[in-house]
């Protein structure tokens, strides 16, 4: 299987258009669709894609030209790359058909694994709509209740990176603003013109007999499954949302209230705003839930005004404490889902994953974890829904170089590689660092990190290469994270000699 290209910095320039003027302006390629794929670590489909003879050689480049940042973007130069550098290496053909992307939730066929989650990209019947014709599998609708609801304007908020793209994104939404029978016939209306499609319904009570009734309102009006909202962030007064997550009788409670509404498959949706997620989902199961949803948004404060002196997003000079999302909390919600995938306590139940997902390789790792099926909402907030084709069709060529046959296969099998302990981990060798001098620019990044932050093991030569003292180097691995040319790998193993 291909390693991952360094591809995408080469085009931290590009905007990833709607409509794109790079494929208009192209005769032969579809240089958006496969810029996209490089952006979601898809290279190897995009590879796929290529003519036998590479139309990139002799070509004047209008794309480049036609670019909304004219030449800004080396069009050219990166499929030129996908051609010469990936497509040698691809192992197999590129699947055509999705057969082995199909899978369950608690056994309601799904023709993939993703979903979008229960937010605003999932809360009118259009929206839910678009996304069934681009290719997902199902929604988690935005979240139902009897409450009277009125959102805050703005009411989000971001960490961006280099290139403008969202790192960390902050929400005080709240629920769906409309009321139940209007969120009732969109049910209906999905499930006659979607069968096929998977509707998990999200709802919220304000006690047991309301928990109980919307969930039988639910199953009625065609939801496949229902999910209990006990996790919002934004949503803690009068004993709501992630108040009811981090008390796990009142989550046992009010899980066997819906369990008495409806006989339909039920997911607990639990909240990261603990130390700890096992308590609440072991309550769950005692409930009645068949499985669980993990993460829900961190509670988050993003970026202090230094004139104002109110946080973002500021709303007539007041913020509040809301829900974080995106990318940078994928590590946090692996660590949750590892842990209840690992519980024998837990065994049986279906983990639906979420927390920063935004390619296939993200939502493998879930897979590999644990989780059986895997919603999303930022990315596509951030991206649209076309962000689908790159999910499916990465993870589909993954099985396929992988000789699997159902992404079933691949649940779980990290499982047993992770430890919530480091006690367990060897400590007898040393895992040297490799410089590789073609690629090293001779910034001294490496040397400077390991000078201040690491064992004084990098020295530069006169021509600016690092040169390593294996007297000093312990093996940390931080010159390989800061070189920005990825210059540096693994090297040699060395056994320490025990005194």
């Amino acid at each position: 299987m291909t390693e991952k290209k360094l591809f995408r910095s080469d085009m931290l320039n590009c905007a990833l258009c709607h409509d794109a003027p790079c494929t208009k302006a192209c005769p032969v390629l579809d240089p958006a669709s496969m810029l996209r794929s490089i952006w979601f670590a898809n290279e190897r489909t995009a590879a796929s894609r290529f003519p036998a003879e590479n139309p990139c050689l002799n070509c004047s480049a209008p794309c480049e030209e036609a670019c909304v940042r004219a030449h800004q973007v080396p069009i050219r130069a990166l499929m030129t790359r996908l051609c010469t550098e990936v497509t040698p290496e691809l192992e197999v053909p590129a699947p055509t058909r999705e057969e082995a992307l199909r899978t369950d939730l608690c056994g309601v066929p799904l023709e993939n694994p993703f979903l979008l989650s229960s937010s605003v990209v999932a809360s009118t019947y259009d929206m839910c709509a678009r996304a069934f014709e681009a290719g997902w599998a199902g929604v988690a609708f935005k979240t139902i209740c009897s409450l009277d609801i009125h959102e805050a304007s703005p009411r989000f908020s971001a960490i961006t990176g280099d290139n403008g793209s969202i790192i960390g994104f902050k929400n005080i939404e709240q629920l769906s603003d409309h009321s139940v029978a209007e969120n009732m016939a969109i049910f209906r209306r999905l499930k006659e013109n979607y069968p096929s499609k998977f509707i998990l319904a999200s709802m919220m009570g304000q006690n047991e007999a309301e928990w109980e009734s919307l969930a039988r309102l639910c199953e009625e009006n065609g939801a496949d499954a229902i999910e209990l909202n006990f996790s919002c962030p934004n949503m803690a007064e009068g004993g709501l949302g992630s108040d009811i997550g981090q008390v796990p009788e009142l989550v046992e409670r009010f899980t066997a209230a819906a369990r008495r509404g409806a006989g339909i498959p039920i997911l607990a949706k639990l909240t990261p705003n603990v130390a700890t997620m096992s308590p609440a989902a072991e309550a769950a199961k005692r409930g009645g839930a068949d499985g669980i949803a993990a993460i829900n948004t961190i509670k988050s404060i993003v970026g202090i005004n230094l004139h104002t002196y109110v946080s973002s997003p500021s709303v007539h000079g007041m913020s509040a404490v809301g829900g974080y999302s995106g990318n940078a909390v994928k590590p946090i919600a692996l660590r949750f889902i590892s842990e209840m995938s690992r519980n024998p306590a837990l065994a049986g139940l279906h983990i639906s994953a979420m927390g920063g997902v935004e390619t296939w390789v993200d939502a493998l790792e879930f897979i590999l974890l644990g989780a059986g099926s895997i919603q999303v909402t930022t990315a596509v907030m951030q991206y649209g829904n076309r962000i689908i084709d790159d999910l499916k069709s990465g993870l589909n060529l993954y099985l396929a170089e992988m000789g699997f046959q159902s992404v079933k296969e691949a649940q779980g099998l990290a499982m047993d590689t992770i430890s919530f302990t480091t006690d367990v981990l060897e400590r007898d060798t040393i895992l040297f660092p490799k410089f590789h001098r073609e690629k090293c620019i001779g910034c001294g990044r490496c040397m400077i990190s390991c000078a201040d932050g690491g064992h004084q093991a990098i020295r530069l030569s006169d021509d600016r290469k690092p040169i390593l003292d294996a007297a000093k180097c312990v093996g940390c691995h931080l010159c390989t994270l800061v070189c920005p040319q990825r210059a540096i790998t693994a090297g040699r193993k060395r056994i320490s000699r025990k005194s």
